[in-house]
């Protein structure tokens, strides 16, 4: 971490990159990053660059620059296990880049490596890094709303494995500094009609196989019930927690790609994420297929890794 502030001290321009298809956690990190980085060095520009998240998009907005601002500058990459998943390539033209992650690492990109998976969210790491130089740096109310809003919904509101007396320290640190819980549990709370139909259909139509459920959400559907990518996405959550299906997924339609998200509340899932050129945590990971005609293998062996389970292999 010193290591970090140091770099982060030595460059005048510091341009922080997340992941493909932000969530809380990714915004809640970069915007908290930004946050501590403007207020506690006025003079340096800070800039949060990447695809953008409608879910929490209260925490803050997107930069637009071009790539000349690349110059000489220091790319801080957060929330990101898989160089491929860098929501914006030209971090790869910034001077120097730092890496600040919680997943099980697959890319060791970057010159300097901060990953600790420890912290069951990036922003928490991004808060813990703010309260071990207190005297030499700053955080206001608004990067306290961000580093808040990316512990929380990384944890499931605090429900996860991972989840220790650390995470609340920082919390409370954070509710001190100004943040309404009430006001970032009604952004986050907050549903359309069109996702309570969405939810319908999930309940309605999700597949069960041999210790694993999962739901296809195809093109077709997301067009029919008239909800955002990151919508149709969220509901991965709906089919957790079925007793005797360990292993859950939500299979999510791209135009190049099939996107899996992936989670358990048992078997270590992780190595099958990197099976199918992905990766994340061990109960909670992502990962991919290339057509539908590779599902059946990939139900085939997400149940042979609950089978492993149940015999304690």
């Amino acid at each position: 971490m010193q290591r970090i502030l140091d770099k982060i001290k030595a460059y005048n321009t510091i341009i922080i990159h997340g992941h493909k298809r932000p969530d809380g956690d990714c915004y809640g990190a970069q915007f908290g990053l930004k946050n501590i980085i403007a207020s506690s060095f006025p003079n340096k520009k800070v800039y949060v660059v990447g695809e953008t998240s409608d879910f929490v998009s209260f925490v803050g907005k997107m930069d637009i620059i071009s790539d000349d601002t690349y110059q000489g500058a220091l790319s801080i990459v957060v929330d990101t296990a898989v160089q491929d998943r860098i929501s914006d390539p030209r971090y790869t033209l910034g001077d120097y880049i730092i890496k600040i992650d919680h997943h099980i690492p697959v890319d060791h990109y970057g010159h300097m490596r901060w990953v600790d998976t420890n912290f069951p969210s990036c922003a928490q790491m991004i808060a813990y890094f703010y309260t071990k130089f207190q005297d030499e740096l700053k955080l206001t109310e608004e990067g306290a709303i961000a580093l808040y809003t990316g512990i929380v919904t990384d944890t499931g509101r605090f429900r996860f494995r991972g989840v220790s007396q650390l995470t609340h320290q920082m919390a409370g640190l954070l509710i001190k500094k100004g943040v309404d819980v009430e006001y970032i549990d009604r952004q986050l709370s907050v549903e359309s009609m069109e996702m309570i139909a969405l939810k319908g259909y999930v309940y309605s139509n999700f597949i069960v196989g041999d210790g694993v459920v999962y739901i296809k959400m195809t093109r077709d559907v997301i067009e029919k019930y008239g909800v955002t990518d990151e919508q149709a996405a969220s509901m991965v959550g709906l089919i957790g927690g079925i007793e005797g299906y360990p292993v859950w997924a939500l299979l999510m339609e791209y135009p190049t790609e099939i996107r899996i998200r992936l989670r358990s509340n048992g078997p270590t899932i992780n190595e099958l994420a990197n099976k199918y050129q992905g990766g994340g945590h061990a109960k909670a990971a992502g990962c991919k297929l290339n057509s539908w005609d590779e599902l059946p293998t990939f139900i085939k062996d997400a149940e042979d890794v609950v089978k492993a389970h149940l015999k304690g292999e």
